[in-house]
């Protein structure tokens, strides 16, 4: 005799999904109470971007440096201007490219600041080597990993990507648009890049999005412009929020 959870046949059976499900919504969301994670940046872009490789636009753009760098100053920032209890993470999706990149930028300032959401894919996807031990969480469901990165989510920063990138930033997009989620921070990073891949203008133009929606993100060129936009930002919600509790 075999206990149904002992079953692996049978939890891993059609008939079992919901249980899969529910699992990656109730371990996560014990692990992070427990760690006491409530707030990150979400970095997201191509696990493709390799270091000191050539960028889709421009050959003369590290993204995987500018990255790095940007998750590094960030995680200085933290560690200077909060306690302990009220550090903002370092979250990317947990593989290579820009995603090792935010991680290790993290990791150079304080490994346990950085966490990864992987995912299980047939190719190119596998927790990079920056990533703390106990944020290193791998899912299955893409849409329960999405939903962990809306639950820590204070700001995103999105570099470039592929469909993947694509469909994780139109998703948080529409969910701010439509009050889903509170709205916060959303930085495009690489004005070449967003320029030559979306005009935001034809949405306006077309009456398919109201003109307020293009100041939903910002978009920023180097690493200097997207600190400086981030800080004031998470500043100004931070002193928002205080002066509502207060």
């Amino acid at each position: 005799m075999t206990k149904a959870y002992n079953d692996a046949e049978f939890m891993l059976g059609e008939e079992a999904r919901p249980l899969r499900l529910l699992s990656e919504y109730i371990e996560p969301r014990e692990r992070l109470s427990r760690l006491n994670v409530h707030r990150a940046l979400i970095f997201w872009g191509s696990a493709r971007l390799k270091p000191h490789g050539p960028d889709p636009v421009d050959d003369s753009v590290d993204f995987y440096a500018q990255a790095r760098e940007l998750a590094a100053r960030m995680t200085r920032w933290t560690m200077d201007s909060h306690a302990d209890d009220e550090h903002y993470y370092v979250c990317t999706g947990g593989g290579p490219g820009i995603m090792e990149a935010a991680n290790r930028g993290a990791a150079d300032v304080n490994r346990e600041l950085s966490m990864g959401y992987n995912i299980e894919l047939p190719h190119e996807q596998g927790s990079n080597a920056y990533i703390s031990d106990a944020l290193n969480f791998d899912f299955h469901y893409f849409f329960m990993r999405k939903f962990w990165f809306m639950n820590v989510a204070k700001a995103l920063i999105i570099f470039p990507g592929g469909f993947g990138t694509m469909d994780e930033l139109f998703e948080m997009l529409t969910l701010i648009q439509t009050g889903k989620q509170p709205r916060i921070p959303v930085v495009l990073y690489g004005k070449d890049f967003w320029s030559r891949l979306i005009n935001f203008d034809v949405f306006v133009e077309l009456g398919l999005i109201s003109e307020t929606d293009v100041d939903l993100f910002y978009t920023a060129n180097s690493v200097d412009d997207a600190y400086h936009f981030l800080t004031d930002a998470l500043a100004e919600d931070t002193a928002t929020a205080q002066s509502l509790h207060g």
